[in-house]
């Protein structure tokens, strides 16, 4: 008996060209299958994504959709997708880069994401089902409430309750997005990179849920990935994309069996020659014993009995710490536990840094110093660097911020900047996209971009908070020789942050981790 369908599409083409796939798209995905769609990064997984839920408009055929024995009409009710830019918060078009630390942005009467949360399922519930007998209505109103329930324990969302959406870490923020889209208990669920940015206990229970979900709720689950290791054990077939190129799906065992890891190309000689043979620094900072509070020959920063709160939340308390020009550090902890928190008060992003006893490149802060004497000496990326470029701008003149530390203000480089720039395009393989959109570029794309900027000024101090983000195994590995290369030169100092401990590279001399303070 041919199995049925739940999605289904037979030479499928996008009206507009740039949404193609290499060939018209022909799939099937049935009953009782949970898929991984799995591919390098730029290889089309996203696009045949938005050709699957309709967000791409085909020419002639249409994607159809078999949703029973769900008694919900509507694809919007039936199916979920959360895309990995959706996954770094709401796209509104209010949100500027820092916005996470500035605090006076709260108004009286801003929600909580509880109270966010609890009004979309509000939402969700009055419009779901709504031409449904009373009875089965009921019985969907049950489901999504024992859901919910579930979610709720998982992500423990009781401490995200109080707390406003600005405020979340990127962690606790892909929580909020995913117990959203889990919390209406939709036939179909698709997820691009759902385990990025979560920490390792989240990342075990988040797959046990997911399997129990397709087991217990008959939920059809599709995963996007770019990380292979990533495929959980509760997928049955996988989908490879290469090259725009749609392959033929197949089970996962015979999937693992032709697709063995293969070990990542070493950095390129020629790349490796060019970052060492960088010019050296010649207005390095003076990193000499501070005035007021007495820092030690070659420290970078030093925290004293440092505390941040922000309304009845500690974030930190009572942190000590100092870090000496080319040490080498690895920040971890669970989600919410103030690493990111931390990353913004050595930036010069967080206003609260005033308030406290910090000292950076020997001078503390307070006194009389700008941040823009702080930030030139200082390259960073971050998940909420990444949510604040929305601009339809050059990817090149992205880069080319970091060279004058600016989010939202973009200058062409001049021919010296220019050459820099492509310079470490071409170091993190993406030198051919110089002059595209970024908002073309794919996630991953994206990523690499960001991380071009923040070595393209050729700082002092490398700041990298979760930089692997949506990266495939090959790029992963490369930009890990990227760092451990860049570190080898003198006065470079690196801080870096992620939930993954191989994606630390081989140059990590120190580890810090931060613990949840005690209410």
């Amino acid at each position: 008996m041919k199995n049925r369908s739940i999605i289904s599409v037979t030479n499928g083409v996008p009206r507009h060209p740039l949404w193609r796939m290499a060939e018209p798209v022909t799939l099937q995905i049935n009953r009782g299958e949970q898929i991984a769609i799995v591919g390098d990064n730029a290889a089309g997984k996203s696009r045949l994504v938005e050709i699957l839920t309709g967000h791409y408009p085909l020419l002639q055929n249409e994607v159809h959709y078999d949703f029973s024995p769900s008694k919900l009409r509507l694809t919007s009710e039936n199916m979920k997708y959360i895309s990995f830019r959706d996954s770094y918060g709401e796209q509104d078009g209010t949100y500027y880069y820092q916005q996470r630390w500035n605090q006076h942005d709260i108004a009286d009467d801003m929600p909580t994401a509880g109270q966010l949360l609890q009004d979309f399922y509000d939402s969700a519930d009055r419009l779901t089902g709504s031409d449904l007998p009373p009875a089965e209505r009921e019985q969907e109103q049950q489901n999504r409430d024992k859901l919910r329930r579930m979610l709720s324990s998982l992500f423990h969302l009781s401490e995200l309750a109080q707390k406003y959406i600005i405020s979340l870490s990127s962690g606790e923020l892909r929580k909020f997005q995913l117990a959203k889209a889990l919390g209406t208990n939709p036939r179909i669920l698709i997820l691009d990179n759902p385990f990025i940015g979560l920490d390792a206990p989240t990342r075990r229970d988040f797959r046990l849920l997911l399997e129990a979900l397709t087991r217990e709720a008959g939920i059809h689950i599709i995963l996007v990935l770019s990380k292979r290791d990533d495929i959980p054990d509760f997928i049955t077939h996988v989908i490879p994309v290469e090259g725009l190129h749609l392959l033929s799906k197949m089970e996962r065992a015979e999937y693992q069996q032709h697709y063995r890891a293969v070990p990542a190309p070493a950095l390129a000689d020629e790349v490796r020659r060019w970052i060492a043979s960088l010019p050296a620094q010649t207005d390095i900072p003076s990193i000499a014993p501070s005035s007021i509070g007495g820092t030690e020959p070659n420290e970078i920063l030093r925290f004293r009995d440092v505390s941040i709160r922000y309304g009845s939340h500690t974030i930190l308390r009572s942190l000590n710490w100092s870090v000496r020009e080319g040490e080498r550090w690895a920040l971890s902890g669970r989600n919410g536990s103030g690493k990111s928190t931390l990353l913004s008060l050595v930036c010069a992003d967080n206003p609260q840094a005033y308030a406290c006893n910090i000292e950076l490149f020997g001078r503390r802060r307070g006194t009389g110093e700008s941040i823009w004497e702080i930030k030139r000496h200082i390259g960073y990326v971050s998940p909420e660097m990444h949510r604040a470029y929305l601009k339809d701008i050059r990817a090149i003149d992205v880069v080319a911020s970091g060279l004058s530390d600016s989010v939202g203000l973009y200058v062409r480089p001049r021919p010296e900047g220019r050459r820099a720039c492509l310079g470490w395009m071409h170091v993190f393989g993406i030198e051919q996209v110089a002059d595209t959109s970024f908002l073309r570029l794919s996630s991953g794309e994206q990523r690499l971009c960001l991380l071009a900027r923040a070595f393209v000024k050729d700082p002092e101090l490398l700041i990298l908070d979760e930089p692997l983000h949506g990266l495939d195994d090959r790029n992963r590995s490369l930009v890990r020789q990227i760092i451990s290369q860049f570190c080898q030169r003198p006065h470079k100092t690196l801080v870096m942050v992620t939930h993954y401990e191989e994606e630390l590279p081989d140059c990590i001399t120190h580890h810090l981790t931060l613990t949840k303070p005690e209410a």
